[in-house]
């Protein structure tokens, strides 16, 4: 039986989202926050699945995007001043 993330339902949301959008910075970074989330996680096989297709498609590995979004939460502040958003990095 898979295990269901606490985040699965909400996160499902924003991986739809993002199956429909482009590489830009805020949705590279969501995409490795949730790679991250997801990461060693034994269950939302249907996520994590998405997850890699978007990096394969946007032309990233999990090193290239983690370096990408690095320099751009260096470079923006990306989930500041967004008050209407509730960051959750569970």
């Amino acid at each position: 039986m898979s295990l269901v993330h606490p985040q699965e339902h909400r996160d499902r949301q924003l991986v739809n989202q993002l199956l429909n959008s482009e590489p830009e910075d805020r949705n590279l970074v969501e995409l490795a926050r949730l790679t991250i989330r997801y990461q060693g996680f034994d269950g939302a096989e249907d996520i994590q699945r998405h997850l890699k297709e978007l990096m394969a498609r946007w032309g990233y590995s999990e090193e290239t995007l983690f370096a990408k979004t690095l320099h751009i939460h260096w470079e923006t502040p990306v989930y500041r001043g967004d008050s209407s958003r509730q960051d959750d990095w569970a």
